[in-house]
């Protein structure tokens, strides 16, 4: 472990990395909104691929918590680039960890389901072997590793199906295919648990401050689902909603049929909340709850005034 992290915090700043992205930018509004002094990096700001330019941009700030939710996420151009891979969700990682430890901050690494091989019957907790099976659940878990060997006092957030306002996800793109298409389908024989940004963001708070714990954690949606199942959500919710669909089911596909994916697929990567809400007090409301607020308070919204 290189260094440890001081114990007193004279800055309540927090910087967040990837903040032009679907969750970095949500945490960034929702944060400074509930009242935080937040300073955001887009990429094009700060290339997480030049740890000079990361050391030059941060090393001069005052800051208490930096959240990097900049990471290379195309699963399929990791397993043909997977030195960039490296590069990106592990070297910068550690380069971040080391510049906080340095100054006496926290670091929060944003990480992915992606760790686990999926082979388990139920839902993965933190105390279950991260054995990815791509080029980047292993960038990933690389990161994870490189973050706390710095020190245990910095944080590993594992999301997963992450959606919201601020970028397109999957709900966005499966409406928007309904709207126009006859018929729509979604893999049927892979599982995991959404994660809604704005949720994420308010489950996230308390930890910056109050209840700064390190290690690893799992902070996602309850419940669990295919992405047949969610699309099928999202399309019942825009129906209620007004929404205008061509389709309105959502036909099974099998992992296998997609022969696009160069990448294998972990086919259940389900996170147990358990541990966050032993910490916050709180469990993370059902997925279902989040994508209709989502569909119907955003998405619905942006189609025909409905």
């Amino acid at each position: 472990m290189v260094g440890t992290a001081e114990e007193k915090i004279v800055s309540r700043r927090i910087v967040i990395t990837g903040a032009g992205g679907r969750l970095g930018a949500a945490l960034a509004r929702e944060w400074s909104a509930a009242g935080e002094e937040v300073t955001g990096f887009a990429r094009q700001e700060l290339d997480l691929s030049q740890p000079e330019q990361l050391r030059a941009t941060l090393e001069p700030l005052d800051f208490a918590v930096l959240v990097n939710c900049a990471a290379q996420t195309n699963v399929d151009r990791c397993e043909t680039h997977p030195d960039e891979a490296m590069q990106i969700n592990a070297d910068a990682v550690r380069v971040l960890a080391e510049i906080c430890t340095k100054k006496g901050a926290r670091c929060i690494q944003i990480s992915t389901d992606y760790v686990f091989d999926g082979a388990k019957v139920g839902a993965y907790t933190e105390e279950d072997a991260a054995l990815p099976i791509s080029q980047y659940g292993a960038s990933k878990r690389a990161g994870e590793i490189a973050l706390l060997d710095i020190s245990d006092k910095h944080l590993a957030v594992r999301v997963s199906w992450v959606f919201g306002p601020d970028r397109p996800s999957f709900v966005d793109q499966i409406l928007q295919r309904a709207r126009t298409e006859d018929s729509v389908a979604a893999i049927a024989d892979k599982i995991a648990v959404p994660t809604y940004t704005r949720d994420a963001a308010r489950l996230l708070r308390p930890l910056l401050f109050q209840k700064p714990v390190g290690g690893l954690l799992h902070l996602c949606n309850g419940g669990q689902c295919t992405w047949q199942e969610y699309g099928q959500f999202a399309l019942d919710c825009a129906a209620e909603a007004g929404m205008e669909l061509k389709a309105r089911t959502v036909g099974a596909l099998k992992m296998a049929e997609l022969k696009a994916f160069i990448a294998k697929r972990p086919p259940n990567t389900a996170m147990s909340t358990d541990k966050l809400a032993s910490i916050i007090g709180e469990s993370p409301r059902d997925w279902r709850e989040a994508v209709r607020e989502y569909v119907r308070g955003f998405v619905s919204l942006s189609s025909k005034g409905c």
